[in-house]
């Protein structure tokens, strides 16, 4: 091998250690992480699995250990809809287990809402979704919170029998 090609091959090596790193993130090569302000009760422990669900598919976590009440209220979800976490993600509310599947989405199509819930904890749902569960699942539905207060449903995911 000539002295050039060793060069060219030792620099395509170290470029190859800088961005690979983030060619396997998520949301795609070069993408940027997407923001996302979380409040939870700090002994919860299916919130902290949300978060790790959330920090896999893409978003950047900030996490406020506070418990989630007042946020909820703050960003304008129903108690009906209430969860054991609430985050603010790109102009939404997100409450509950919502799959990042869906926030995505929602900040895709950026429909003019209030944003996303997940109401109560279903079993399979992210971070509901351990080994602790079994492999149980309950159907369940994410809501599209509108400005008036009322829902509609924006995805539903079906369980299985177990």
């Amino acid at each position: 091998m000539s002295e050039t090609n060793v060069q060219r091959r030792a620099l395509l090596i170290a470029l190859a250690a800088v961005v690979a790193p983030g060619a396997s993130h998520a949301a795609g090569p070069g993408s940027k992480k997407v923001p996302a302000e979380v409040w939870k009760d700090p002994q919860c422990g299916c919130c902290k699995d949300w978060v790790a669900h959330l920090e896999s598919n893409g978003f950047a976590v900030t996490v406020h250990e506070t418990g989630n009440t007042a946020a909820r209220a703050r960003l304008g979800v129903a108690e009906k809809y209430g969860s054991c976490h609430t985050a603010a993600i790109g102009g939404y509310a997100i409450e509950g287990h919502v799959p990042a599947r869906e926030i995505h989405r929602l900040l895709r199509e950026k429909p003019a809402a209030i944003g996303l819930a997940g109401p109560g904890m279903p079993l399979g749902s992210p971070g509901m979704d351990g080994a602790a569960y079994g492999g149980r699942k309950h159907a369940f539905d994410v809501v599209l919170l509108a400005k008036d207060g009322s829902g509609k449903v924006y995805q539903h995911y079906e369980g299985n029998k177990s």
